[in-house]
């Protein structure tokens, strides 16, 4: 069993964290300050292929495997201090184009995907309702056959890109009779279409470069050419893009642990209490020896849950556990350096403090640390 990335690999990870830390860092507190969305840098992100690494070199994409991506979302987070903006590529990257170079036909990646890639559009991937969040089952979005080919309507609640999003996946039910795996259907909705409203930024804790709102569909008509993956395949579609999200996404949560942890030590050197660095004392450098500990487990759990995606025909169990893990091992971090700060850590004028709020989220989106337990649990026999 082989360790190490290859030598491409590490190159594409390394490039990532230059690029982040001097073309997507600076600014980082103002824009999360002004909960603003910088498209100047997302069109960056695209000329970067970091938008469309998975996707097929044919659709504008670099061809890279689910491992390779891990690896450079890893870099990505390690070297980018905007946790907003380095959440929005994700959701972008994993829950919209991912599903669509995966189920869309030939004619829909051939629409969609190359914007997607090249940062000139946003996608975004519509699940969460105002009744529904992880209770999927309780979906209330509804989508009729007509002559035009179908009809939507329903809300869509906490959707990450949707204030900005220029590609919709929206998930609504099709045949209540046979509930979640078969009755729901996956669509395609495009800013501008007629009945579809995106509402305003919603003002939240963390991740505040990274805009979430509400979606509505009123009598949306849209024709056959709008379902992806089948009629009745939504539940496939979902949960193909929960497993890229649940490893991937976190892949980047790991190097934004690893960059906490970082500035976590450089303080513990450099302050001085009772006649030493803090670091000196094991009150302090035991916490943040056990925070190594937990993203070096938790790099690992990506990194396995990233190659399962390319060569087992389930990943969802790995992707779980990749997902618990690095969540409540990003929030630990975060947590655990604010109070190595002391004082200093609370303030604004540190990241450390913009860290933590953005780190609390994680253990909520893609399915909270609960419903993780409970997939696990599942996939053990329980």
């Amino acid at each position: 069993m082989d360790f190490s990335l290859t030598p491409e690999q590490a190159a594409m990870r390394e490039q990532m964290v230059r690029f982040a830390r001097e073309r997507l860092s600076p600014g980082a507190a103002a824009r999360d300050r002004e909960h603003r969305f910088d498209k100047d840098l997302w069109r960056e992100c695209g000329v970067m292929g970091l938008l469309g690494m998975p996707v097929d070199e044919s659709w504008g994409g670099s061809g890279c495997d689910a491992l390779t991506c891990a690896v450079v979302l890893d870099g990505l987070g390690l070297g980018c201090a905007d946790g907003g903006l380095v959440f929005s590529v994700c959701a972008h990257l994993l829950s919209c184009v991912v599903p669509i170079a995966r189920f869309g036909t030939e004619a829909q990646k051939s629409l969609y995907l190359p914007g997607l890639c090249d940062g000139t559009q946003v996608g975004v991937h519509a699940m969460s309702e105002p009744d529904s969040g992880s209770d999927a089952f309780a979906m209330r979005t509804g989508a009729t056959r007509v002559a035009e080919g179908w009809r939507l309507t329903g809300t869509k609640m906490f959707i990450s890109n949707g204030p900005v999003a220029d590609v919709v996946i929206v998930f609504a039910m099709t045949d209540r009779t046979k509930g979640f795996h078969g009755g729901v259907t996956a669509f395609l909705v495009t800013r501008g279409t007629l009945g579809f409203t995106q509402g305003p930024a919603i003002e939240k804790m963390g991740l505040r470069s990274a805009p979430l709102g509400e979606l509505v569909f009123e009598d949306v008509l849209v024709p056959d050419s709008a379902v992806l993956g089948g009629v009745g395949g939504g539940a496939g579609v979902f949960t193909h893009a929960m497993d890229w999200e649940r490893t991937c996404l976190f892949a980047s949560q790991v190097g934004q642990a690893e960059r906490l942890l970082k500035l976590g030590i450089q303080y513990a050197r450099t302050r001085q209490q009772f006649g030493q660095a803090i670091g000196k004392f094991q009150g302090v450098s035991h916490r943040l020896a056990d925070l190594k500990v937990e993203i070096e487990a938790a790099r690992l759990l990506v990194y396995q849950a990233a190659w399962r995606l390319d060569h087992t025909r389930n990943a969802s169990l790995d992707a779980a556990m990749a997902k618990l893990a690095t969540s409540e091992t990003l929030l630990r971090t975060a947590l655990g350096v604010v109070q190595v700060f002391g004082g200093y850590g609370y303030m604004v004028d540190y990241e450390v403090e913009r860290g933590l709020r953005d780190a609390v989220g994680s253990t909520i989106y893609s399915g909270t640390s609960e419903m993780q337990r409970n997939i696990i649990a599942r996939w053990i026999g329980l």
